[in-house]
């Protein structure tokens, strides 16, 4: 005979009283956090636990009883069901409150170093179709709402284009209008659904593996620009090509038109060849006449705008002169790089994707800047005593690397190379303070500045300057 399960504990008319990591809402009982999501600090609500651990537990809510007076009505009607912008109910200066705020606790509890005072958060001056890149899903499982399910209506089809319900890997969300990227993003998913509705052609089965649509990915530039990314399961010349033409007369704005043939069992398309079908192969940034070469598989700070803020910071930090011999980490297809080459001596810019380092080149040729040098490869496996040696010690490192960190070996390198000064920009705090802690014997912090690339998410950029003991 089976053990009887515990009943799980409900509590009645709880107050949030905090924002925690990961922007899961808090509340404390008794000397128990409870972590929630959907509620603002100020909330009164009822909570059933769902997940019981020693120190903590998780809960949903089940009732408001009291709002918060911070509480501000969502503007998407997609909100709650679809996954992100899940701050939307926060004024946005409070939203800036917690981001630094979360940047502050984690650094000082993970991270156990000697810190300065913090500057403030820099927040986005667009909060919403601030972004430069979405990518939607096709399939042939659209997530029904509440209200659908509970009608009790048969529906016509059961396709959608937009994007994956939180913990349901095959569940899309039928996207109307999205308030993350600029015109001509929601004209061309919706005429793509349309068209795709009219003429019959399949939404993919993630599960059975069948289906013609795949994803559509959009990027546009701050320069006018825009690219096109469709991903298809399965080759069909004629039906491609109709579509692809339809796509092309309905938006003529698009400069960069292109499709991929991807039959693999995720939709990644890293590995993939991505074929023009009009136009040209990239899109054109720019920042104080730098031009950046951006092409399908192309890594660029999503946040335009915000990323010539964060990149500011960023050289301000570095203190160059014209003097130095600079290593940009993680350097994507070189935009630090070049950013602050003209006021660094040399820029030697190290980054894992190869066709990333092909762009970083290409960018430097085009703006004539003739002081950097790329390589490609593992950050570990490249940057090691012997690359310092070849290259020239750094008088300064600036690293950006992924939301895991850095390696501890790149960190031992840097700690032997022993520039004068690192940069180190994050959009994980909390990997950066473990990283902050490895380099603590030999550099103290002395300035932190986070910034707000995601306007309505938990997620927060931090640039801190660590300088030679």
């Amino acid at each position: 005979m089976g053990r009887s399960r515990r009943k799980k504990p409900f509590y009645e008319k709880v107050r949030i009283t905090d924002v925690g990591a990961e922007g899961k809402a808090i509340a404390k009982i008794d000397d128990m956090v409870v972590f929630t999501t959907h509620v603002v600090p100020g909330d009164v609500v009822d909570l059933q636990v769902v997940k019981k651990r020693k120190r903590y537990q998780e809960a949903r809510v089940t009732k408001v009883h009291e709002y918060s007076e911070d509480r501000q009505d969502a503007f998407c009607e997609h909100f709650g069901t679809c996954g992100g912008c899940k701050w939307q109910f926060l004024p946005y200066d409070k939203q800036l409150f917690y981001k630094q705020k979360q940047v502050v606790d984690q650094l000082n509890r993970l991270g156990k170093v000697e810190l300065p005072e913090f500057e403030p958060i820099l927040g986005s001056e667009k909060t919403s179709f601030y972004r430069n890149k979405l990518e939607f899903t096709f399939s042939n499982k659209r997530w029904l709402t509440f209200e659908e399910v509970e009608s009790g209506q048969e529906f016509d089809h059961m396709n959608a284009v937009g994007f994956h319900i939180p913990g349901m890997f095959d569940k899309i969300i039928d996207i109307d209008k999205c308030w993350l990227q600029s015109d001509p993003s929601n004209g061309i998913r919706n005429e793509v659904r349309k068209y795709a509705l009219e003429n019959g052609l399949t939404f993919f089965d993630l599960r059975n593996q069948e289906g013609f649509l795949r994803t559509l990915i959009v990027r546009t530039s701050s320069t006018g620009q825009t690219m096109v990314i469709l991903s298809l399961f399965h080759e069909d010349k004629e039906v491609r090509e109709a579509l692809l033409n339809h796509i092309a007369e309905k938006f003529p704005e698009i400069t960069s038109l292109m499709y991929v043939i991807n039959e693999k069992k995720n939709d990644t398309i890293a590995d993939q060849d991505i074929i023009v079908f009009k136009g040209q192969d990239h899109i054109m940034e720019e920042m104080e006449g730098i031009q950046f070469k951006i092409g399908p598989k192309s890594f660029y700070q999503t946040n335009s705008e915000q990323a010539y803020e964060l990149y500011k910071i960023t050289r301000d930090f570095a203190q160059l002169t014209g003097e130095e011999n600079v290593y940009d980490l993680y350097t994507g297809t070189g935009t630090i790089a070049n950013f602050v080459a003209k006021k660094a001596k040399h820029v030697v810019g190290i980054e894992y994707v190869p066709s990333a380092i092909e762009d970083a080149k290409v960018n430097s040729a085009n703006n004539k800047i003739d002081n950097t040098t790329f390589y490609a490869g593992d950050m570990k496996d490249i940057l090691n005593d012997e690359f310092v040696a070849a290259h020239g010690n750094p008088d300064v490192i600036i690293t950006d690397p992924p939301r895991a960190g850095m390696h501890e070996d790149v960190i031992n390198v840097i700690l032997n190379a022993a520039p004068q000064r690192i940069v180190y920009v994050s959009c994980n705090p909390a990997t950066q303070a473990r990283d902050l802690s490895l380099m603590d014997e030999k550099y103290k912090v002395t300035k932190v500045r986070p910034v707000d690339m995601f306007p309505h998410t938990h997620h927060v950029e931090n640039v801190v300057l660590l300088e030679k003991r």
